[in-house]
């Protein structure tokens, strides 16, 4: 890996925690990806058809606005681009930040928080959206991960 970026999307901060340690390990860049309008709990109730996560999500051209763009996005050769799993895929938020971004020619390596899914099909759901950018499925973590075990994790993806 050449330079990195590790940019993330966390509506509760269990994902922050994970990309910061994951910034940490590869010392390299952080950013967050912003909505323009922060999500409120009542907006993350998936029980609630009509709260704001459960309309983006059932939304395929939904396309939440972000507050903040990487504006040397052309210095950076791996992406790391973090996110909640919600309804198996990621936030539709996430499609805003690549839609935003030139990523061709770059890695972009996944990596994910969830109480349960895993990173497969958030992962399969981005590489069949955009097929012409270099998506490398990366790992889902839980809420305690380790930098230890998080930097373990990119000592083996550096073989990519």
């Amino acid at each position: 890996m050449n330079k990195v970026l590790v940019a993330y999307f966390s509506a509760t901060g269990t994902t922050k925690k994970v990309a910061e340690k994951l910034a940490k390990a590869t010392g390299e860049n952080l950013f967050e990806i912003k909505p323009q309008v922060e999500y409120t709990s009542e907006d993350l109730n998936w029980n609630d058809k009509k709260s704001r996560s459960s309309v983006e999500m059932n939304d395929e051209f939904s396309r939440p606005e972000i507050e903040n763009v990487v504006e040397n996005i052309d210095d950076y050769d791996t992406v790391f681009v973090g996110f909640p799993v919600w309804w198996y895929i990621p936030p539709r938020i996430i499609q805003t930040f690549i839609e935003k971004h030139n990523l061709n020619g770059k890695k972009i390596i996944t990596f994910a928080t969830s109480g349960g899914s895993g990173i497969k099909g958030s992962t399969d759901f981005l590489k069949k959206n955009y097929s012409d950018l270099n998506i490398i499925e990366g790992k889902r973590f839980g809420w305690n991960e380790s930098l230890e075990s998080i930097g373990a994790w990119v000592e083996k993806i550096k073989k990519f």
